[in-house]
């Protein structure tokens, strides 16, 4: 079998499997999330944090326990750094120092998992564990509520409540990641990821010499980091370790949690919305530039360019030979047109083009599918911005869903759309600009640019994987990498929750002849040609100084 067929059937083989788990943990969703019952285990978190679940919030309420919550995150998992020296199973690891332990905080909170340190050999097993792992869950259940209480506003009417935010939060941890990641670290176990608590051991090497390993509990963590859409590894070659991806199967599954609730959520937004149909167009978009995206890295990767790649059947430069050009190709589009960020090759190592598409996959707001739940309002405040632009074709009142697109809606996805672009922008061009940030490049040219446009795009848009080359690891990056994760999290939520709430106290406005019909696919091709075209504009100029630069030389 050739490596562009073995290619092609393992995304055949995912699209089959991401299609079987679609309506089923699309449907269970929406009834979690609907439900007015609560478990007992719920009950108790309830009481133990003294939140009352049946209280509706507005959105300022909501978005005041999001922050809340994460900043009481932040200065844990911070702490929890400053003191490793002195916690148990540190396996004698010291205390992180106070910018890196900064930046890690922000990373994980913030679901961008960016790390700017060597796993197994920085944290013990009580920060990874206690730390780390606790933030995979937990942030990726916000970001969930904060999509539903978006589609919350799109269902309900003249009202300003969104649900109750800790009743989401604990909901999407209990009855949706936990178990999911219960048998998915199952899985992995089975088929040989580790799963331990042993400490560090030498070994030796095939061709001589010796060097330290040590365990933990990979596979607990590496099923959350990929269905939760986090990214950090647990060592520092990420997915691309033996002992966190064995095999092409376990690549290809690791693959098919990244997608699996990013995809499934729009048959839970078109449940709850009333029209499964409207989950379709939103679904329709979503693969059509996943799929889109991985035909062209193959296509970059495969191609033959003298005698190296010819011999190698492709660009296997910085690739593992287990997995091939294909699974590398669709993990790297899918884990950046994700907000995951694990890796199972060298991405900085790709054709130029092939980094440029990785780069333009979180450009576009990691929104084809996204991250989970952040996909999913990422991808309706495009749908807004669509039917804006189509409603001035026409010249009609844009609406959607049954809800008028006024001045202050397209306002407030106005500013979403615009500000991880000017984090990105700005931060790149004060990086280039100073001494100091652009020593740490390790190449010149268009590919050193290339490097630290590609770490601000990446925390910008929570996303974590990196063009390696780059020595992230000083205070100017632990620090401004930091601050653009936090907003570029965080500020974009505000957004979304006041474009929530102005939609929920909105009263339906009737279908007539001249609405838009939004589950046809004539807007879906709208919605994919806003989407490209709104990021091509925004971003083409930085990416032709960088990647296509130097795609085309």
């Amino acid at each position: 079998m050739g490596p562009v067929l073995a290619g092609v059937l393992q995304l055949l083989a995912l699209i089959a499997a991401l299609a079987l788990a679609y309506k089923p943990l699309g449907t269970y969703m929406a009834k979690v999330y609907t439900s007015d019952k609560h478990w007992r285990v719920e009950k108790w978190i309830y009481k133990g944090i003294g939140a009352d679940p049946d209280t509706q919030m507005r959105w300022p309420a909501y978005l005041r326990g999001v922050l809340a919550f994460s900043a009481v995150g932040v200065l844990f998992l911070y702490l929890l750094q400053r003191l490793q020296g002195h916690l148990p199973g540190s396996l004698g690891f010291a205390a992180i120092d106070p910018d890196q332990a900064f930046n890690t905080a922000a990373s994980f909170v913030s679901n961008t998992n960016w790390q700017s340190y060597y796993g197994e050999q920085a944290m013990g097993h009580v920060v990874q564990t206690a730390g780390l792992a606790v933030q995979n869950f937990v942030s990726a259940a916000v970001g969930i509520a904060v999509a539903v209480a978006l589609v919350r506003g799109f269902a309900r009417s003249r009202t300003g409540e969104l649900g109750n935010f800790w009743s989401d939060l604990v909901r999407g941890v209990v009855r949706i990641l936990v178990p999911l990641a219960v048998v998915g670290a199952l899985v992995l176990v089975a088929c040989g990821v580790i799963q331990n608590f042993s400490g560090i051991h030498e070994v030796g090497q095939f061709m001589g010499g010796t060097q330290q390993w040590n365990g933990g509990a990979v596979a607990s963590q590496e099923v959350i980091k990929e269905l939760g859409t986090n990214g950090g590894g647990y060592f520092n070659a990420n997915s691309a370790h033996p002992f966190e991806n064995p095999t092409p199967f376990t690549n290809l599954f690791e693959i098919f949690l990244i997608l699996l609730i990013p995809f499934s959520i729009t048959r839970t937004f078109g449940i709850m919305v009333g029209s499964v149909k409207q989950g379709y167009a939103i679904l329709a978009t979503m693969a059509t530039i996943w799929v889109g995206f991985v035909s062209l890295m193959m296509w970059t990767e495969f191609a033959h360019h003298g005698p190296a790649f010819e011999l190698a059947n492709g660009a296997m430069e910085g690739k593992e030979v287990r997995f091939g050009i294909g699974g590398s190709s669709i993990f790297a589009v899918s884990t950046t047109l994700t907000s995951t960020g694990a890796v199972d090759s060298f991405h900085s190592s790709l054709t130029g083009l092939g980094g440029g598409i990785t780069m333009l996959g979180m450009m576009l707001g990691e929104i084809a599918p996204g991250g989970v739940g952040s996909g999913l309002y990422g991808m309706l405040v495009m749908a807004i911005i669509a039917v804006f632009i189509a409603g001035l074709m026409v010249g009609r009142t844009p609406e959607y869903l049954g809800k008028k697109i006024g001045s202050r809606e397209i306002k407030l996805a106005a500013c979403y759309i615009l500000i991880t672009p000017a984090l990105v922008l700005v931060f790149t061009a004060f990086a280039m600009a100073l001494p100091t940030p652009a020593n740490s490049m390790t190449n010149s040219g268009a590919h050193g640019f290339s490097e630290i446009l590609y770490a601000y795009t990446s925390g910008a848009n929570n996303n974590g994987s990196a063009f390696a080359g780059l020595n992230a690891d000083t205070q100017w990056f632990n620090t401004t990498i930091g601050l653009a994760m936090l907003l570029g999290r965080f500020l974009p939520m505000v957004f979304v929750l006041a474009l929530a709430g102005s939609l929920a106290e909105q009263q339906p406005v009737p279908a007539t002849a001249g609405t838009l019909r939004t589950d046809k696919p004539l807007y879906t091709g709208l919605l994919a040609g806003t989407i490209i075209i709104v990021t091509g504009l925004t971003y083409f100029p930085a990416l032709a100084l960088g990647p296509l630069a130097e795609g085309l030389a």
